[in-house]
């Protein structure tokens, strides 16, 4: 099985497919490297598609020190993929968590950049601190749950929760495989990733002053029912000067394999204005 190392030697699994343009996905908290299956079958067609599980998500290492989990690290490790694969830019395309670390490659590595995609992007993001509490609490409630119950008795409970009805409802067969691969994961890569990246990382109005200077094109895609994260795409699209923001109706946080079609296609066009350099090109002198 391929693993690259990361800087601190945490071993990262990856998959690739296809030639042409790179393009790196990076999944979400509830997800791993088969999250993104719809994408790379339809994009390793003309790009160069890699994957890859992140740090806690088996068939990647699973560290037990919780020091080796932030969003820094998470941010390294995408750098840390492409370098080991000779990866000089790419497409960074983010999930959810994935999209939080997807931001800050393009705010940190801007060059290796050719565009950013952040997907249901902003749990736990508000511009009212006490609501940011409460999301931080939440999330160390969430990770508590993992580290005392396990996967089998939490993955079930995660997996059904309130942005992810849209999925069960109108797709219950990829809902199932969502929920089942979810299932596979490690308690304490949860536990741990939850604890010490989830509930510490900054927010996007933290990230306010970094996000309009925002460099590499940005596309912004939320379902309408993703009460998480609607909002605070919105300030994202307000904020940094590069993004372009997709809203697909009735539909919910899992929006990659919920929607793959609508979600494929956005990309597609996405990534032929970024490489053409006219994704700005709306924007007057």
């Amino acid at each position: 099985m391929p693993h690259i190392a990361a800087r601190d030697g945490t071993r990262l699994y990856y998959e690739e497919a296809g030639t042409g343009t790179p393009v790196v996905f990076v999944h979400e908290y509830a997800g791993d490297y088969r999250t993104w299956e719809p994408q790379m079958r339809h994009f390793s067609r003309s790009h160069r598609c890699i994957t890859y599980s992140q740090r806690g998500y088996p068939p990647s290492d699973v560290p037990e020190d919780g020091a080796k989990y932030s969003q820094d690290i998470a941010r390294d490790d995408v750098i840390a993929v492409m370098d080991a694969l000779k990866v000089d830019k790419a497409h960074v395309v983010g999930h959810s968590m994935g999209a939080a670390t997807a931001l800050h490659v393009g705010i940190h590595h801007a060059k290796r950049c050719l565009s950013v995609t952040a997907a249901s992007c902003g749990y736990g993001s508000s511009a009212d601190p006490k609501l940011v509490e409460e999301g931080r609490e939440q999330s160390r409630q969430t990770g508590k749950m993992f580290a005392e119950k396990g996967i089998a008795a939490t993955a079930p409970i995660y997996a059904d929760g309130a942005t992810r009805q849209t999925h069960k409802n109108k797709d219950p067969r990829g809902f199932a495989e969502f929920a089942k691969m979810l299932s596979e994961h490690s308690a304490t890569g949860h536990a741990l990733t939850m604890l010490h990246l989830q509930a510490k990382r900054p927010t996007l109005w933290d990230m306010e002053a970094d996000l309009k200077n925002f460099a590499p094109p940005l596309l912004i895609i939320v379902g309408d029912e993703d009460g998480w994260c609607l909002d605070a795409s919105i300030f994202l699209k307000r904020t940094a000067p590069t993004a372009g923001l997709l809203v697909i109706p009735r539909s919910g946080h899992t929006i990659t394999s919920e929607e793959p079609a609508a979600f494929n296609a956005a990309l597609a066009d996405f990534f032929a204005n970024a490489e053409g350099g006219s994704w700005m090109s709306h924007r007057p002198r």
